[in-house]
């Protein structure tokens, strides 16, 4: 009796520390995911903000060289979530940071078209969102992979509304795609840390979790991101 208590004692104390091991690892490595999602958005807001300082590199960016840096950003968007873990750790970083490098190039308009103080408030509209969203993807119970797939299908629905709008230059369009793009982005934050968080491995060695944290602050900043330009819509003050 006692040798079977004593082997039973043994059994949820293992578990018990598996557990626990589980809990710090993977604690661990959602923090490298947001410490490497906040490098990129650095990366991005400094060079956007440098950029829109110049008026010929304004010029030439939004000129005729605004269609190679849409094809190049778009190259880059396909080969981090395909080709990252045939790529070496550096590589795979390199390359996140080039293209958040490149997103910054693009959205230097933003400095040109709002105030600052818009800027600085709808970003901290939009931190303040994405985080309680990431939270609440974190730590619930509820699987939010059917809300995901909605929201996938909404989101390609808003791109292909968006796309129409450039031709027809509707307002009352252009502000249902910039509501339905907050409230999409704002779910897809809380669906992707979930699935994040579901990939995470213990077993992984140092190479495959490094890379998986790469493609996951990939991830959550073009989530950020969006969310934060479709707010600066309703928020931001034009100058």
């Amino acid at each position: 009796m006692s040798s079977n208590y004593t082997k039973k004692s043994s059994v949820r104390a293992g578990i018990y520390d598996a557990q626990i091991s589980l809990d710090v690892g993977l604690r661990s490595y959602m923090m490298k995911v947001y410490n490497y999602m906040f490098l990129a958005l650095s990366v991005t807001g400094l060079v956007a903000y440098y950029a829109s300082q110049s008026l010929p590199l304004l010029q030439f960016l939004h000129g005729g060289f605004s269609f190679v840096l849409l094809i190049g950003m778009l190259i880059m968007a396909y080969m981090l979530p395909t080709r990252i873990f045939r790529m070496s750790t550096t590589a795979g970083l390199g390359l996140f940071f080039l293209f958040s490098a490149l997103m910054g190039l693009s959205l230097s308009y933003v400095f040109l078209a709002y105030t600052g103080t818009s800027i600085v408030r709808t970003f901290f509209v939009a931190a303040a969102t994405f985080g309680s969203m990431s939270l609440y993807g974190y730590t619930t119970k509820k699987d939010l992979t059917s809300m995901g797939s909605f929201l996938i299908m909404g989101l390609w629905g808003l791109i292909l509304a968006s796309l129409v709008n450039m031709f027809l230059q509707s307002s009352a369009m252009s502000f249902i795609t910039s509501l339905l793009g907050v409230l999409i982005f704002t779910g897809l934050t809380a669906y992707d840390t979930q699935k994040i968080k579901q990939i995470y491995f213990s077993g992984d060695d140092a190479g495959v979790s490094e890379r998986k944290a790469i493609l996951s602050a990939f991830i959550l900043s073009l989530d950020f991101i969006n969310l934060f330009l479709y707010m600066l819509r309703f928020l931001g003050d034009r100058k």
